[in-house]
C-alpha cells in the first residue's frame, strides 16, 4: 500500500468522478484508475462502485475513506513538524540580556549551539521594564531577569510566564588594601562602617531591597556612598579610595580583572543571591523556545 493510493482513492471519493481527481491532482486519469485497482487488489475489495455515469463507495470504500483520510492527515501532521524543527533551528532567536549574566548565560548559549548549531542567537541588552514590553510586543523570543526567590517581587505582567534557571550569588568588592580585604568573607556589620556604592533603587528595586534588608536583619544600617555611573566607573572608585564597597554577581566577578579590588562573599547568615527567571510569552510562543529551554535546563544540570 502506497500514500499515493491513498491519497487517489480519498480525491476520488470526494469528488465522486475520476476525471475531476485527475484534475485536482494534476495527474492522467488512468494513472489515477490503474493505482486504485492495485489498492483494491492488495485489500481484496472493491472501495469504488463504478459506472459509465457516476462513482460511489462500496460499503467497504465506505468504511476504508476515514481510516485513509487520518493517514493521510498524519502525513501532513509529520511534514510540519519537520519543517518546525527545520526552521527553530534555522532562524534567530532574540534574547533580552542584562550585564553580569556572565558564565551562565555562555554555559546557556554553547548549550544552545549543541543541540540547535544552526540558530542565529541575537543578544539584546536593554533595561528590564523595555526587555518585559519587548517580549510581550513579539519583538523578542524570551529575556533574562533577575528578581527575588518569591514569584511575588516580579513584574505583574499576566502575558508572561516566568521561569526560575538559575541563583546568582552576590560578593561584596572592597579595595584590596582595606583590613576587611584579608578576611574570606565578610559581615553585614562590618560592612556598616564603609559607604556603599548601589544603584538607585528605581533602577534595580529587587537587588537594593536585598542588600538593604540583609543589613536591617543585621541590626545595623548601610552607609550610603556616592554612584557612579556604571560598575567599571564604580570599581575604580572603590579601588582608588577613599574607603568604600559594592556587590557584584560572582558569576560576573570571575570576568573582572583588577589588582585594586578583590570580591568576597559574605559571611552566614547573610549568603545573599538572586535568581535569574527566563521571561517568555504565554501564548504563541515561538518553535526556537523549546530548544532554549532545553539549553536552560542543560546548563542547569551542569551547573
Amino acid at each position: 500500500m502506497e500514500l499515493r493510493q491513498l491519497e487517489y482513492f480519498v480525491a476520488v471519493a470526494r469528488e465522486r468522478h475520476f476525471g475531476r481527481a485527475a484534475e485536482r491532482l494534476h495527474i492522467g486519469q488512468p494513472a489515477i484508475s490503474q493505482q486504485i485497482r492495485r489498492l483494491e487488489r492488495e485489500l481484496g475489495v472493491e472501495l469504488l462502485d463504478r459506472s459509465p455515469r457516476h462513482v460511489r463507495l462500496t460499503a467497504a470504500g465506505e468504511s476504508f475513506l476515514p481510516e485513509a483520510e487520518a493517514v493521510l492527515g498524519a502525513m501532513v501532521r509529520a511534514r510540519e513538524a519537520v519543517a518546525a524543527h527545520t526552521a527553530a533551528r534555522t532562524a534567530t532567536l532574540r534574547i533580552g540580556t542584562s550585564a553580569g549574566l556572565g558564565a551562565h548565560l555562555e554555559r546557556v548559549l554553547d548549550e544552545l549551539a549543541a543541540v540547535a548549531p544552526d540558530l542565529a542567537v541575537e543578544l539584546i541588552s536593554v533595561p528590564t521594564r523595555v526587555r518585559l514590553e519587548q517580549v510581550v510586543a513579539g519583538e523578542l523570543e524570551a529575556a533574562f531577569l533577575r528578581g527575588g526567590s518569591d514569584p511575588a517581587s516580579l513584574p505583574q505582567q499576566p502575558a508572561l510566564r516566568f521561569t526560575p534557571v538559575w541563583h546568582d550569588p552576590l560578593v561584596a568588592v572592597l579595595p584590596a588594601r582595606h583590613p576587611l580585604a584579608q578576611n574570606e568573607t565578610v559581615a553585614m556589620a562590618d560592612l556598616a562602617t564603609l559607604p556603599l556604592r548601589l544603584v538607585h533603587r528605581r533602577d534595580n528595586p529587587v537587588l537594593v531591597d536585598l542588600i538593604v534588608g540583609a543589613f536591617h536583619e543585621a541590626g545595623v544600617e548601610p552607609m550610603p556612598g556616592a554612584n557612579s555611573a556604571n560598575l567599571a566607573d564604580t570599581l575604580t572608585a572603590i579601588g582608588a579610595g577613599p574607603a568604600s564597597w559594592t556587590v557584584v554577581y560572582a558569576s560576573h566577578a570571575v570576568r573582572l580583572h583588577t589588582g585594586r579590588v578583590v570580591f568576597r562573599p559574605f559571611r552566614a547568615p547573610a549568603e545573599l543571591s538572586l535568581t535569574t527567571y527566563l521571561a517568555t510569552r504565554r501564548e504563541d510562543p515561538t518553535g526556537q523556545l523549546e530548544l532554549l529551554r532545553r539549553a536552560c535546563r542543560g546548563h542547569d544540570h551542569e551547573s
